[in-house]
């Protein structure tokens, strides 16, 4: 992610197949002036065509996305835009799913539950190249990947 200075601009790509959510994310994100959505997408497809072509900062990505799922989805994007940075922002809270999102190299891993709260806070850690892990998955222990 390229944080250069106080007039930089974090250019994020969101992804969810939802669209009341997906504009509730745009928007929220769009009232910060340091952050640029660049883009939307609604599956796992559209989000590895996406990454690639804008080359996003930052990806907002649902794990249950139709089509590609989120997560092979970040895989293909970790080899297409591998400077971007991915927070996973999903309904999915296992444990095993959260250990394989970090794994994969996910900055961040935010609940839709706690989305309303933590997303600016998850982007914010992110930006500062600190990783983000949801409060809706204290009760999980280790999730470090094994």
């Amino acid at each position: 992610m390229k944080i250069d200075g106080a007039g930089t601009q974090v250019r994020i790509l969101v992804v969810d197949d939802h669209e009341a959510f997906r504009r509730f994310v745009s928007s929220t994100l769009s009232e910060q002036t340091n952050l640029k959505v660049i883009g939307e997408g609604r599956d796992g497809l559209e989000a590895v065509h996406q990454a690639e072509a804008l080359q996003p900062d930052l990806i907002l990505l649902d794990i249950g996305l139709p089509g590609l799922n989120g997560i092979e989805a970040a895989r293909r994007i970790g080899k297409l835009a591998p400077n971007a940075r991915i927070i996973f922002l999903t309904q999915e809270s296992s444990a095993d799913v959260v250990r394989e999102a970090f794994g994969l190299g996910a900055w961040g891993y935010v609940t839709k539950v706690q989305a309303g709260l933590e997303l600016l806070i998850a982007v914010e850690s992110v930006m500062q190249s600190k990783q983000f892990r949801s409060s809706g998955l204290d009760g999980h222990g280790d999730l470090t990947p094994a």
